[in-house]
């Protein structure tokens, strides 16, 4: 399993200065989700793609300042590999990132990247309490490599305050 990426290093890189000082609970948070991906899938030919999608899928919040930043997320993403002249990824990567915070399986045939990157970033978001097909033990010693920094923190933080400002709509970025 790869530790440190350098494609997720040269990304988030490129975001230091718009991440200030969540930087480090960003980059956990991202490393996190790209180690349970490892662990979930095993299939080297995907470590790339998880790479990209894990330091793009949250980075709307930062770069257009909204809780709802699955669309600028995507963008952003589909931007990075139109410049690495990867467009064959444009497709699965969107989708990755669009449907990272469904709830219920992905169920269709499309890539199990999909699926897999879902399942990863809710075991990190859920704080291990889901697993799925992983071990207590490899979930510890991921989150022990990365730890948490605050990231949880934040992101109740910015829960509260889109509710309090959309009332009515509190939770944009989560689907069935």
């Amino acid at each position: 399993m790869i530790a440190v990426n350098s494609t997720i290093e040269d990304i988030l890189l490129k975001y230091k200065d718009i991440l200030g000082m969540d930087y480090e609970k960003y980059r956990n948070h991202v490393y996190r989700v790209f180690m349970f991906c490892q662990l979930i899938d095993g299939n080297k030919n995907n470590i790339d793609k998880y790479a990209i999608a894990s330091a793009y899928h949250d980075i709307g919040i930062w770069t257009d300042h909204t809780f709802d930043y699955l669309n600028p997320s995507i963008r952003n993403a589909e931007a990075y590999l139109h410049s690495i002249h990867r467009d064959d990824w444009i497709q699965e990567i969107s989708s990755m990132i669009e449907m990272h915070h469904k709830i219920l399986n992905f169920k269709t045939k499309a890539p199990l990247t999909i699926e897999i990157f879902r399942k990863a970033d809710w075991i990190d978001i859920s704080l291990g309490l889901l697993r799925f097909s992983l071990k207590k033990s490899d979930v510890y010693l991921v989150r022990k490599k990365f730890p948490n920094s605050g990231f949880h923190k934040f992101l109740l933080a910015l829960l509260l305050r889109n509710f309090i400002k959309h009332p009515l709509n509190p939770f944009p970025i989560f689907k069935l």
